[in-house]
């Protein structure tokens, strides 16, 4: 079997050996990988995609980073693996560099494997803290696909999981665009929001609720940047009412908005921290959970009863230390920052007033969405909400023929490349993207 080229039968092999997740079996055709460097992607025909995707919104250093890739090999010299009740430097180091860029009154980390884990983890930290069970969760959110987090979870993957006996409650949080409040300004929204959301807390029983967890900005339900003022007041009835505030940064931390993480750009103090995904760019899996100090004391004398085999993986922690330190020296995350205001938020706005298809912009530092409509006026999707369309297939289709990798869900776009990527990279991704919106001009019916 060549190992530079894709031959029908290395496809076919894959499909008949390998199990995909999110996926109907007899009907997927994966893009077969050769090799990929920086925002670029090489199948193994030889053909080379921009990287709009960040293959799963994760890899913000961009691929095969040398720093990251030196530091793997290097640990892999010293010390492959270990058990977690041992200490490694890798480890201890990963945690001090990810405190450091926390929150005030960060005072330890927990490692896992990823961000589902992560969130499993401070569910059941807040859980026994407070002697609480509920947690409030938003719909429009995505929070893993295990047993709990998938429970959390607040878009159509829930469905077929849920088992209706979690302890979990939905709300519903802002989104102008689509609000549930009847809103005319991002003001009337937040202040709707939050009263909703106080109703909630108070029919469901403050003293049976645990924690709220949200995504700072949502990541797959659509990336909708809270307005000003929402996650302040959710500090605030998290503070009246005993509850854990956790924030989900899987998707949007590291980078991904702007800054170290997305809360930072709100004036707020989480009680919990998750994150994944950006802390290495997922060279090696790594997630975790950041803890408060009130959190760290109930464990003092108190033994927590959760561990993983793989926690604080010395690879994985090498690959975090070495990440976060070219984010540091780079300037990986002023870029991310500058990108998004001088590329792709007027970039995106151009291409919405010559694609009436567009119906919202909206996003911030390499973190945005396209909402795609058949009616500016109505509003209505161009695929339903939980599933797909004709004319999105066609969409994704021809951003492949465009060699531009694109992440998309239900009737959007969201334009996540790298943090890493150049103005001139970015400018190229979106004239490609303007081509392959032609195609669906066709759908809309306004």
């Amino acid at each position: 079997m060549s190992l530079d080229r894709a031959t029908p039968s290395d496809l076919e092999r894959e499909k008949a050996a390998v199990f995909h997740s999110w996926s109907a079996q007899n009907s997927i055709n994966p893009l077969m990988v050769r090799d990929a460097h920086g925002v670029y992607v090489t199948d193994t025909d030889g053909r080379t995609y921009l990287d709009f995707s960040s293959q799963l919104v994760n890899v913000n250093i961009g691929h095969q980073h040398p720093a990251v890739v030196a530091a793997i090999k290097a640990q892999a010299d010293l010390l492959c693996t270990v058990a977690p009740q041992h200490g490694n430097v890798a480890r201890t180091h990963a945690a001090e560099l990810i405190l450091e860029h926390s929150f005030e009154g960060a005072q330890k980390v927990f490692f896992t494997n990823g961000g589902t884990e992560a969130v499993e983890h401070a569910v059941r930290m807040a859980r026994l803290h407070t002697g609480r069970h509920k947690v409030l969760a938003r719909y429009r959110s995505y929070h893993g696909a295990t047993a709990t987090s998938i429970n959390l979870t607040g878009d159509p993957r829930r469905w077929s999981n849920d088992e209706g006996t979690a302890g979990v409650v939905h709300f519903f949080g802002p989104f102008l665009y689509r609000s549930q409040f009847y809103a005319a300004t991002e003001a009337e929204e937040c202040e709707r929001a939050l009263a909703h959301l106080r109703s909630t807390i108070e029919f469901e029983g403050p003293a049976t609720i645990a924690a709220i967890i949200l995504e700072t900005v949502p990541g797959t339900a659509g990336i909708m940047v809270p307005p000003p003022g929402y996650l302040q007041g959710v500090r605030e009835l998290c503070d009246r009412y005993g509850i854990v505030y956790i924030a989900d940064e899987v998707m949007a931390g590291f980078g991904r908005t702007g800054s170290w993480f997305a809360y930072q750009q709100h004036g707020v103090t989480p009680d919990l921290v998750t994150f994944a995904k950006g802390v290495n760019s997922g060279y090696v899996p790594l997630g975790g959970v950041v803890i408060n100090e009130a959190i760290c004391q109930t464990f003092a004398d108190r033994v927590y009863p959760g561990g993983l085999t793989y926690s604080g993986h010395p690879l994985a922690c090498a690959s975090a230390v070495a990440s976060m330190r070219a984010m540091a020296d780079d300037g990986i995350i002023e870029n991310a920052r500058r990108i998004g205001d001088e590329v792709l938020r007027p970039g995106l706005l151009a291409l919405a007033d010559k694609h009436p298809v567009i119906g919202d912009v909206r996003g911030l530092g390499v973190f945005f969405a396209l909402e795609l409509v058949t009616n500016r006026t109505t509003r209505a999707p161009l695929a339903p909400y939980g599933s797909s369309s004709a004319a999105m297939n066609e969409l994704v289709a021809a951003c492949r023929r465009e060699s531009l990798l694109i992440f998309n869900n239900f009737n959007r776009l969201h334009v996540v490349p790298p943090c890493t990527i150049t103005a001139e990279e970015a400018n190229e991704g979106l004239q490609r993207l303007d081509r392959a919106l032609e195609h669906v001009a066709p759908y809309y019916e306004g």
